[in-house]
């Protein structure tokens, strides 16, 4: 089925996104994997492109699209090509930078997005906790006030990006008695004394991305280096994870779709019992299954491209497509390794890495869990 979401424009800027992966990128992602990260040059050549600006005012370096599809587009070109590129690029330019742009003065703006935009200016977010999970809620980071200051106490895991981040965006209680209400957000520069970066996390797949503990040991940060009013990061956090679970949504899909192709590409090819594995009944009636799944969540995930671009898309919403897709990709990509047999169980076999990369799909941007939880609340459960 035709996708009606996109114009000339989009399909314009899908072409020079390709076209900059398959030169740029796609001959150093065994080094990527091998050195678990994105390296600089990547992130500079991304930013001379623009693909780091979409969000960031022209005034500060970026190109501000001010249309949502053109995130969309670059996120489901980066899938197609490998799951961590979405991840990490989108963890810095889709996620965290809004909050910069957003939650902002111009001088703290002036500060940050220019080299943000340029890829100068790698940044994370640092939400999650050892124990913590997805209950943000209850995060035990701290910052206490110290005269114009503030001093930051407390640990943060899974962050993708967290090795080799210049900027982390960190959520710590400043008002315990307040509960979720005394959460603040604070930029915190990765030089400063006190931070350190744990270990580079030794995950099950994702080996591209350089997902890291971080640990804060009375981090003094000044009160310029707050985001957004005092005590009001638990509401902000939960205006911008609509964005984010969007983001892993179009990624769980675009990949999913990918790797699907290939492997119909490789039912035609593949021969067993002198013929193609494909010509099986078994092989057509699962196949078939699986392209019609896929083109029907495209179907749901495009409306909440086009109302996230109206800023209509409701948190519900999202977690519909966060979760959905994200069981439709490993449900499928689950499939074509069966459709592969032996070879889909080998790492130099593209389908056996997507495999492994999408599981987590299921747990991060909040799991699919929680997301039925609200769900479930919204029906007034």
């Amino acid at each position: 089925m035709k996708r009606e979401i996109y114009d000339e424009d989009h399909e314009a800027f899908r072409a020079s996104v390709k076209q900059f992966l398959d030169r740029e990128v796609v001959p150093h992602l065994d080094t990527y994997a091998t050195n678990h990260g994105l390296d600089r040059d990547f992130w500079i050549a991304a930013g001379k492109q623009g693909f780091l600006g979409l969000e960031i005012p022209e005034a500060f370096g970026g190109s501000e699209a001010g249309d949502y599809r053109f995130n969309a587009v670059l996120t489901e070109e980066l899938a197609k090509v490998n799951m961590t590129l979405p991840s990490c690029v989108g963890i810095h330019a889709d996620i965290t930078v809004p909050y910069l742009v957003h939650l902002t003065d111009d001088e703290q703006r002036a500060r940050w997005l220019p080299r943000a935009a340029s890829g100068e200016l790698v940044t994370a977010i640092g939400m999650t906790e050892p124990g913590g999970g997805s209950d943000l809620a209850n995060l035990r980071t701290t910052a206490v006030r110290d005269g114009d200051d503030w001093i930051i106490n407390g640990s943060k895991t899974f962050i993708t990006n967290g090795g080799s981040a210049d900027l982390v965006l960190v959520a710590a209680r400043t008002s315990p008695e307040k509960k979720a209400k005394g959460i603040s957000l604070f930029a915190v520069d990765t030089s400063l004394d006190g931070f350190s970066v744990g270990r580079v996390l030794d995950k099950v797949g994702q080996d591209e991305s350089d997902t890291a503990e971080l640990s804060f040991e009375d981090v003094r940060v000044s009160n310029a280096d707050l985001v957004g009013p005092l005590d009001t990061g638990f509401i902000s956090m939960m205006q911008f994870l609509p964005q984010e679970r969007l983001g892993s949504a179009i990624t769980n899909l675009a990949h999913a779709k990918q790797i699907l192709e290939e492997t119909v590409q490789y039912a035609k090819d593949r021969q067993a019992f002198g013929q193609p594995i494909g010509s099986f009944q078994n092989t057509q009636f699962l196949l078939a299954d699986l392209v019609t799944r896929v083109d029907v969540t495209q179907a749901f995930v495009d409306q909440c491209v086009v109302a996230h671009t109206k800023q209509e898309l409701t948190p519900v919403d999202a977690a519909k497509a966060k979760w959905w897709t994200s069981q439709v990709q490993n449900d499928v990509l689950d499939h074509c390794v069966q459709v592969h047999g032996g070879y889909g169980y080998m790492n130099e076999y593209r389908v056996a890495r997507a495999w492994r990369d999408a599981r987590v799909t299921k747990i991060w941007a909040g799991s699919n869990e929680i997301m039925k939880m609200l769900i479930g609340r919204d029906l007034g459960l």
